[in-house]
């Protein structure tokens, strides 16, 4: 009986440490957005892309199955250092909620050239290190919303 209430104790004192580190994922409801925003818009391996970069990626991740998304931003960079934008002052975001951050990040932005049909888009890429703003939520909080 000692030898249980030890490890129920361990396993609490582990519980309270993840949740404390933010280890702990999000709820359901954020989880599936935090999901979605990792799908469309975090590509850590990469340093920035051209063209046929976006024409791939945008393929891959599913936004020309139905239509040519018309725009859409991959970040390069590490999904801690992506978390770690959320724990910036909150600025006001475009549909006016007060849950946007910004930070500065390697990207590379995909412009739909117009004249492309789904499933076969094409888009014209540039590539930079420049100011984007995410809304977060949750707690801890995760990145849910690419906003500009």
């Amino acid at each position: 009986m000692m030898a249980l209430q030890k490890a129920l104790s361990l396993l609490l004192l582990v519980l309270l440490t993840l949740l404390g580190l933010g280890l702990v994922q999000p709820s359901y409801g954020q989880n599936r957005m935090y999901q979605r925003f990792l799908q469309q818009h975090v590509d850590p391996g990469v340093t920035g892309g051209d063209d046929n970069y976006c024409n791939l990626m945008m393929q891959r991740r599913r936004m020309t199955r139905f239509h040519c998304k018309q725009f859409n931003t991959f970040i390069h960079e590490d999904i801690w250092n992506i978390r770690s934008i959320c724990s910036t002052t909150n600025i006001q975001c475009k549909n006016g909620k007060m849950n946007c951050h910004e930070g500065v990040v390697s990207v590379t932005d995909c412009r739909d050239i117009g004249s492309s049909r789904a499933p076969n888009c094409r888009y014209r890429a540039r590539a930079s290190t420049r100011r984007v703003v995410i809304a977060c939520e949750g707690n801890p909080a995760v990145p849910v919303h690419f906003d500009r």
